[in-house]
């Protein structure tokens, strides 16, 4: 189609990315971002080939969408979001413009698109959260739109300008001379500016001439920071043509400032001119000035006067503040061997603009906060370009009692120096690697500052250095912030973790430290940063303070951790920080697990690369390694036993203060129990993560497990032992790895290849049985919560403060993270449900884990049949042995079993049947066999009548079909435990039970499947044990065979037949298995007795067997005459003809002796 219709097809795809925007589409999740985001990339890529037809459509598609009329605070959200993906699509389709586009494609652009984005310049509102952003977004596109298409941008200002010289309203529309601030200008564009300017200025009104002054002074900065080299180049070849245009300029601006208030508007402007005049600079800086140039002179002296506040004019003083900055910052593009007289002319100013800045006791303002910061940012970042030596603004910014505006200021200007380096002459940050420790302890201050204020608990510091403590004894905090500083210390603290992203060496630097100090620093800073990555309150701050510990995480960063001893000190600070994040995504306390998880997979990465690089050197670091004991008993003697594991380590310690986890540092190499820790809580939560119901999240979970094992790999390379050693699960842990590539496959078919690998767990570890423990508390929570659903709601339907508690609305565990669960909520249930089938699958080697786990058995109250109604979970004793948590959960699958909540009883009862016969570990069999034994039981009384109720029916009919997928299921591993508990009993109650269920179409149905599983488990009778086979065997033929020919006869309506000799067929293949090789045992009876006994008996199943057979062909001939439902019946009666031939075949190859006689006569 690409091919033979392109421009259909451009329709199509354009198509496509409208339908998928949010104000479409509706809010976007994980799956429809990366949708959109690919349709954004394919929109770019076409637009290199079909330009026109790409940005004509997305015009389209902007303008349609800015016509819509929306309500509502969501609505609002996702047509801004739809906007700005617009937008940011527009920007980069215009920046990859072909070089060929034709004329008429350059006045469809004007045409269409420029009105469009200028809606957005132009009306842009203070303080709406997104008009901000959108202009950013359409300034850019507007950008764009002018590299390759400025005559057309150019000539609708030049058009404003010319209506303006005619215009006599004073409130003129000057919008389109603003759209000068947002084009892209080089050289030649700037001269056309200006020349069109002195062409007009005088004979525009006053607020036309404003717009104009304002909006040339930020056309140059964009020249200069777009085209550094053609300015520097100005000083080096003086250009005639543009000084000449802008001495004129400034001649006409300098005769417009009549007053004060306009002086003050355009002296910003009038050093921009200057600086565009180099051979100007350097006459006026002679002692003997030309007439001409006079007035140049005397606008230096003024600038001069009011900066040391000689003016007598505030507004003078901000101006010439404003102006002395643009100086200096149009200087650091100059280098000073093109221009000396430049920096003179800086330097007999600079001290007097810093004293105006940067006074503490009386800080510069002038009503507009964000602009005043601008301000000192570029003045400070200009500042240390000229001289970076000369820093004592620098330490005026750091001192702890200087306004908090300085510090944001400091810590965003390092952050430009860092970012920002274009040309070759600018210092780099490494001139302020002296101040590491300052900053440093202006973080914690911060920090601390920001996460009380937030109403959390205190901000959590490593043991910090001795300087480090000297100077926060000295710190007096407020009882709690106000929230305007809050916020004020949110703004500096994300400001200073980008700065710890864009140069981690800037904090980690010590000069002249020792080892222990700089390894407590660098904790002290990592604990800080891995402290606001829970932080739901500050989500951009989380989202850069994992940035930032990646970064930290690199190669070249954590050899600085402590330059002393690397390796010692990447295992305890890594360790703490793993365990840390590990505890937190285990709790379910953190938004955006998933986006966590998949950082984390970063950070395992690293640290492997890290381990990699180190790898002989790490043998003298093998202290912090640790084996696993692979016989089957956990970690061995050089490990912590799971209890110790849980404990935190001596001198690493995670403590709990005040309801709140944290860390602190270790000293030396005691850090041995930390590590061990950390390795722990990973593997618990990569386990837990695996009963997510997010499918992403299982995915990323699954792929970690590749890491672990690559850890394994090297660290047993440099101990030369065995991998699974370090880690004894390496095989299974690596086919989850394998599976994390299955992108494709559904949550059902993940979470059954899940529980399959689960089960191939062999060896117990601290690891696997605390994700088993603590799924199972998670589990038992939920389970409370879903059987009291809706009895958590009050009488008036308000929700009870349980269910305040985000457990639905946020992105983390849906039923596992306390509080309470909403059923319409489908990802509530299915992630029981995964819960469930994880904890029946890893059970088994949790079971191994504790070799005091005894066989303990269910017990519910069995009284009276009339006290006993509802469903089994009433019936549940809570009294009995102490029992372990795998027991407990056996006992409680049972209860659900008959789960009779009116809402999910049904599916509860379904699942809870599917996992325990399919996915449940086959190291439990035996210990399901006694409970499920022990339970029917009680449905007898003490004569052996059975109490028959509803609840003990349903049991018993679930029970039948578990035990049926159980023994058809050939799960890996199941004949090594099938035999080690005997199921007689348990099978022999069963049809004791069902036998007085009558002949209802539903307990037909439950007879027929009761054959069928003693049919299953005669298939199986070898991995089977047996206490007394054959006594059992002749018990079951006795209970099946009076099925045979029970109702068949007497049923009158068809589907009741069909299902009674549904029940003859299964009843006679299940004889047919329990005959084979079964010789007959009357129950009484001795000698001859004995014999005539057994011959009874033969001739009972004989006559039996011939009445079927004769039965089988009267009823074919009945159907033969009446024609009714002839192929579905004579099917049967063949088979169930079959089945009686083989099992009368059985029985007399067994009892030839009894038997022959009767069967010959």
């Amino acid at each position: 189609m690409a091919a033979h219709k392109p421009v259909e097809w451009v329709q199509a795809v354009v198509n496509r990315f409208d339908e998928q925007l949010p104000i479409k589409a509706g809010q976007q999740n994980t799956h429809t971002k990366v949708s959109t985001e690919h349709n954004k990339e394919c929109l770019i890529n076409i637009s290199k080939y079909k330009f026109s037809l790409v940005i004509s459509g997305l015009t389209n598609i902007l303008k349609n969408v800015n016509n819509m009329r929306i309500f509502g605070e969501t609505a609002e959200k996702n047509l801004y979001l739809s906007q700005l993906i617009i937008l940011d699509t527009l920007e980069k389709c215009l920046a990859g413009q072909p070089k060929d586009t034709m004329r008429l494609d350059e006045t469809m652009l004007v045409k269409q698109l420029l009105p469009e984005i200028c809606h957005f310049i132009h009306t842009y509102r203070e303080g709406n959260q997104h008009a901000a952003e959108l202009r950013n977004s359409a300034s850019g596109v507007l950008f764009s739109l002018s590299c390759n298409n400025f005559n057309a941008v150019f000539s609708r200002i030049s058009t404003r300008l010319q209506e303006l010289t005619v215009c006599s309203e004073d409130n003129a529309d000057v919008h389109d001379i603003e759209l000068l601030q947002y084009i892209s200008v080089d050289c030649s564009k700037l001269k056309r500016l200006l020349q069109e300017t002195v062409f007009k200025f005088k004979a525009l009104k006053k607020v036309a001439q404003l717009a104009v002054i304002n909006s040339l002074e930020k056309a140059f900065w964009n020249w200069v920071e777009n085209y550094p080299d053609e300015f520097t180049k100005l000083y080096q070849t003086p250009q005639t043509d543009m000084a000449d245009c802008a001495e004129k300029l400034f001649d006409l601006v300098d005769g417009f400032a009549e007053s004060t208030k306009r002086k003050a508007a355009v002296w910003p402007l009038q050093i921009i001119l200057l600086v565009l005049c180099p051979e100007i600079i350097q006459d006026i800086a002679k002692d003997v000035v030309e007439e001409t140039k006079m007035n140049k002179k005397l606008f230096l002296d003024n600038l001069r006067k009011a900066l040391a506040g000689h003016s007598g004019s505030r507004q003078l003083t901000e101006s010439a503040a404003i102006a002395c900055v643009k100086l200096c910052k149009a200087s650091t593009y100059i280098n000073w061997e093109d221009n000396s007289v430049i920096f003179l002319l800086v330097q007999s100013m600079v001290v007097d603009l810093k004293n105006l800045l940067f006074n503490p006791s009386k800080p510069f303002s002038r009503g507009n906060q964000n602009a005043d910061v601008d301000l000192m940012i570029d003045c400070l970042v200009s500042c240390f370009r000229i001289n970076p030596h000369n820093n004592q603004h620098f330490k005026i910014c750091l001192a702890q009692n200087s306004p908090s505006t300085f510090h944001y200021v400091l810590v965003n200007s390092l952050h430009r120096i860092i970012t920002n380096s274009a040309l070759d002459w600018w210092p780099k940050i490494d001139a302020v690697y002296c101040h590491s420790v300052e900053l440093r302890s202006m973080f914690s201050e911060t920090l601390h500052k920001a996460i009380q204020g937030c109403g959390a608990h205190p901000a959590i510091r490593m043991t910090p250095s001795l300087t480090f403590k000297e100077k926060m004894t000295s710190l007096k905090f407020k009882e709690k912030p106000t929230d305007l500083e809050t916020r004020s210390y949110k703004f500096l603290l994300l400001s200073l973790v980008k700065l710890i992203h864009a140069d981690p060496k800037l904090l980690l630097c010590n000069p002249r430290k020792q080892g222990p100090e700089t390894q407590g620093s660098t904790a002290e800073l990592i604990t800080g940063l891995v402290q606001l990555v829970p932080q739901s309150s500050m989500p951009d701050i989380a989202q850069e303070a994992m940035e930032a510990l990646l970064v930290l995480h690199q190669l070249d960063s954590i050899d600085l951790w402590n330059p002393d001893a690397p390796i010692e000190t990447f295992w305890e600070i890594s360790s703490q920080m793993l365990f840390y994040i590990c505890k937190k995504l285990t709790s379910h306390q953190m938004l955006s697990s998933t986006e966590i998880l998949k950082w984390l997979r970063e950070i395992l990465i690293c640290r492997n690369k890290f381990l990699l690089k180190n790898k002989q050197s790490d043998r003298s670091s093998c202290h912090f390694l640790f084996l696993y004991d692979v016989s089957g008993g956990g970690p061995s003697q050089i490990s912590l036993d799971h209890e110790e594991m849980i404990r935190c380590a001596p001198g690493a310690t995670l403590r709990k203060g005040k309801g709140n986890s944290s860390m602190e540092s270790t000293g030396g190499c005691s850090g041995t129990p930390i590590c061990r820790q950390a390795q722990t809580k990973l593997e618990v939560a990569l386990y837990m993560f695996l009963w997510s119901p997010d499918i992403e999240a299982v995915l990323v979970a699954m792929s970690c497990f590749r890491h672990l094992c690559e850890e394994a790999d090297i660290r047993c390379g440099v101990d030369e032992v065995s991998v699974h050693n370090f880690l004894p699960n390496y095989n299974t842990f690596m086919e989850f790895a394998s599976v994390s590539n299955m992108m494709s496959t559904g949550r059902a078919a993940l979470q059954k290849r899940v529980m399959a690998l689960l089960r191939r767990i062999e060896h117990p570890t601290a690891g696997n049985t605390e994700a088993w423990e603590d799924t199972h508390a998670k589990w038992e929570q939920a389970t409370k919560l879903i059987l009291n659903y809706p009895k958590t709601k009050m009488e008036d339907g308000q929700v009870t403060e349980s269910l305040h508690k985000t457990i639905v609305k946020r992105r983390m565990s849906h039923v596992s993270g306390g509080g309470s669960i909403d059923l319409s909520d489908t990802d509530s249930l299915q992630e029981w449900i995964n819960m469930t089938g994880f904890l029946c699958a890893l059970g088994g080697v949790c079971l191994q884990h504790r070799s005091n786990a005894g066989l303990a058995t269910y017990s519910p109250p069995m009284g009276p049949v009339n006290e006993r109604k509802g469903s089994m979970i009433s019936m549940v004793s809570t009294e009995g042995n102490a029992e372990t948590p795998v027991s407990k959960f056996i006992d409680r699958l049972l209860t659900l079993m008959v789960c009779n909540h009116e809402k999910v009883g049904l599916q509860i009862r379904t699942n809870i049947k599917d996992l325990v016969g399919l996915e449940l570990s086959p190291a439990l069999y035996p210990m399901l066999f006694n409970k499920l034994k022990n339970t029917i039981s009680k449905f007898f009384d003490s004569q052996g009548q059975v109490l028959l109720t509803e609840t003990n029916t349903q049991f018993v009919e679930q029970t039948i079909a578990i035990m049926k997928n159980l023994l058809d299921n050939h799960t890996e591993g199941s004949s090594e435990h099938l035999g080690q508990a005997s199921i007689e009993t348990m099978m022999l109650n069963l049809v004791r039970y069902v036998r007085v269920l009558g002949n209802l179409v539903h307990a037909i149905q439950i007879k027929t499947k009761l054959c069928q599983l003693v049919e299953v488990m005669m298939e199986r009778r070898d991995d089977l044990s047996f206490c007394q086979e054959m006594k059992f065997r002749n018990k079951m033929v006795e209970y099946l065979t009076d099925w045979v020919m029970g109702t068949s006869n007497q049923a009158t309506d068809e589907d009741v037949k069909c299902l009674t000799r549904d029940l003859d067929q299964a009843s006679m293949e299940a004889v047919v298995s329990l005959l084979a090789g079964l010789p007959l045992q009357p129950e009484e009876g001795d000698g001859v007795e004995l014999m005539e006994a057994k011959s009874q008996l033969f001739l009972k199943y004989f006559t039996l067997f011939m009445n079927l057979l004769n039965d089988c062909s009267e009823v074919e001939d009945e159907s033969a005459q009446t024609g009714g439902r002839k192929r579905g019946m004579s099917r049967r009666l063949a088979s169930l003809r079959h089945c009686t031939v083989l099992a009368m075949s059985n029985l007399l190859n067994a009892n030839v002796d009894s038997g022959l006689m009767h069967s010959i006569g």
